[in-house]
């Protein structure tokens, strides 16, 4: 039975154990293949078009974040949001059917790499405009606050989204109502091409909590170890009606910021210097050091992710473009539509 690959598994509850692990090590190599082989059928068979941000290097965020939360916990982020989705359940086959503008993706093809949602996982988006989906992970902490629930919403930004109005609104308003929503900033150091050195007096960007009284903490965003405990923390202090935290995840895209982007602005040093870091490996190497998965389970997890990926070029080469009279659906409201309900 696999530990991941199918939409309908939950992750390992139990923290540290083989589980868990195995749990970490298949979603992290999932992701990771999707967008390789993703990368591929943009640049060398230009079967997928339009902008496409790469979630390589940055797993383990997704990782710790899924063991640290519910399924029931809202996920929202901003476009770099391909990993994130995975993670949360959203299929591989409709997020590389997404990516190709099918029907059977996960927005009807509409949506692309930047808008990928699945509402059905508590997984909503994916937003192209930078820092927009702050205010938004607040909102749905407020719908849940306001329904009683113990649902913690997680809110993924970069860091160049940390320095929008938007942030600063928001942060008031979550910690004056004690909303129960995780703030993560996601800093792999650059906002496009601009380093956070260059866009701020302000580079530790947890520290931006202090003027709201906020939690704040910075959490080694390589290790999916060091992301559960970070997150974990913050969850739990938020189903106690402790209100938000800002987390900053400090990690790395191995990739440019988008699948056209040079990369000029970075040595090449530094990039090396960072797969030193990668990890994947770095998970992998935990793995066999404390004897937790034999190679054959390590091959097993490997066949079995290489199988859904493939599978998923195949679902989404086969599938239907959306036809002509999809142009204008989910787009419009009926006019009829009753907005008051009593």
């Amino acid at each position: 039975m696999p530990y991941f690959c199918g939409s309908n598994l939950q992750p390992v509850a139990t923290k540290f154990s083989k589980e868990t692990y195995l749990y970490w090590y298949e979603l992290m190599q999932l992701i990771r293949q999707f967008e390789l082989t993703a990368e591929e059928k943009y640049k060398m068979e230009g079967k997928i078009r339009g902008f496409f941000h790469a979630y390589v290097g940055q797993e383990a965020i997704a990782a710790g974040c899924m063991t640290a939360t519910r399924p029931e916990d809202p996920f929202i982020t901003a476009y770099r949001d391909h990993g994130l989705a995975i993670a949360k359940g959203v299929s591989v086959n409709s997020c590389m059917a997404e990516l190709y503008g099918k029907s059977t993706g996960n927005a009807k093809g509409k949506g692309g790499s930047m808008h990928f949602f699945g509402k059905d996982v508590n997984f909503y988006g994916g937003h192209g405009i930078v820092g927009a989906q702050i205010g938004v992970g607040a909102g749905l902490a407020f719908a849940e606050q306001y329904r009683g629930t113990e649902n913690v919403v997680l809110c993924f930004f970069g860091d160049g989204a940390a320095r929008q109005g938007m942030l600063h609104e928001t942060f008031n308003l979550a910690m004056t109502w004690k909303l129960p929503v995780i703030f993560i900033c996601e800093n792999n150091n650059y906002a496009m091409g601009t380093s956070v050195q260059r866009t701020s007096n302000v580079v530790d960007i947890y520290k931006l909590a202090d003027a709201y009284e906020m939690p704040g903490d910075v959490i080694d965003g390589m290790s999916a170890e060091a992301v559960h405990e970070g997150v974990s923390r913050a969850v739990k202090r938020a189903r106690e009606k402790g209100g938000p935290t800002l987390l900053e995840i400090k990690t790395y895209r191995y990739k440019g910021h988008s699948i056209s982007d040079p990369q000029k602005y970075r040595p090449k040093e530094e990039v090396e210097e960072y797969k030193g870091k990668d990890p994947i490996t770095a998970l992998l190497r935990n793995i066999k050091e404390n004897n937790i998965i034999s190679d054959e389970e390590i091959k097993e997890i490997d066949e079995r992710v290489n199988k859904a990926v493939v599978e998923s070029v195949k679902f989404a080469e086969e599938s239907p473009i959306p036809g002509d009279d999809e142009v204008l659906k989910d787009v419009y409201v009926d006019k009829n539509y009753p907005f008051i309900v009593d």
